[in-house]
């Protein structure tokens, strides 16, 4: 089977386990809808923490209250997307532990499409919902001279910061492989991430600037499209083109976070070995 053949088994098995699962949630409706509903006000309390901040300041980091919230729109939701869809990967140190990772092996189906829809949770659609909310403000709200080019870019942005979040989880995953007990530091680097990015860049010292842009460029999620958005200066004095360089940072991030996914589903001999 070729890789397109694959990558079609894959959504196939993906779309039946994930339906299955939603089948099961929505049995229970109201249920559904109570777990939707807290967790729209979990997810805002983020957003309340940036409001009690702006009580007290007019701006942080020169940044005023709805371009923050454009660069938290952004971030909260290109993460909910991506938490949506692979988020359940975070589990697979545990499956590693007890065994069950064998029980994916024998199915006639690619293992990371099992992971990433095993037990997928609907609810999660709240944080897309909550981060999508800000974003509507702050698009209503921030003065933008907007061209084609600048709409365009604010999906290809949501787009292109959940494949980054996405392949991000992807290599976690992968890491559990080796580091059975590394949940928390593959949340170090998605959640912590998008806390990160809920901020301006102008907030940070440089070196984390750098960092966040060049070793795990997370930047590319919000801070470099944003700032061309709103007619600010790209972070590190980046080239004006690095504002559309989002779905090429996207695409690259996917290639060392599927070799890692591969090395360490080949390194994986099993709890009884």
């Amino acid at each position: 089977m070729g890789e397109a053949g694959r990558v079609r088994e894959g959504w196939r098995a993906y779309r039946l386990i994930a339906g299955m699962w939603i089948r099961s949630t929505m049995a229970y409706r109201l249920s559904f809808a109570i777990t939707l509903v807290s967790g729209l006000l979990v997810t805002g309390l983020d957003f309340v923490a940036i409001l009690l901040m702006f009580s007290r300041v007019d701006a942080l980091g020169g940044y005023s209250l709805p371009e923050v919230a454009f660069l938290y729109g952004l971030s909260a939701t290109s993460f909910g997307i991506a938490d949506l869809v692979i988020g359940s990967t975070g589990r697979l140190g545990s499956r590693v532990r007890d065994g069950t990772l064998d029980t994916l092996l024998v199915r006639p189906a690619p293992v990371l499409a099992q992971v990433a829809a095993d037990r997928f949770a609907l609810r999660r659609v709240s944080r897309i919902t909550q981060g999508a909310l800000v974003l509507g403000y702050a698009l209503a709200a921030t003065d933008v001279d907007w061209t084609v080019v600048k709409v365009l870019l604010v999906p290809v942005t949501l787009v292109s910061g959940a494949v980054i979040f996405g392949a991000v989880l992807v290599a976690g995953a992968a890491f559990q492989f080796v580091a059975q007990d590394a949940a928390e530091v593959q949340s170090a680097f998605t959640y912590g991430g998008q806390t990160l990015l809920q901020y301006p860049p102008t907030v940070f010292g440089k070196e984390l600037v750098r960092a966040v842009t060049f070793v795990f460029p997370l930047a590319f999620v919000n801070w470099v499209p944003a700032a061309y958005v709103l007619g600010r200066p790209l972070p590190l004095d980046l080239p004006g083109w690095a504002a559309y360089a989002p779905p090429l940072v996207a695409l690259t991030c996917c290639v060392p976070a599927g070799l890692a996914w591969r090395a360490g589903l080949r390194s994986y001999r099993s709890t009884g070995s």
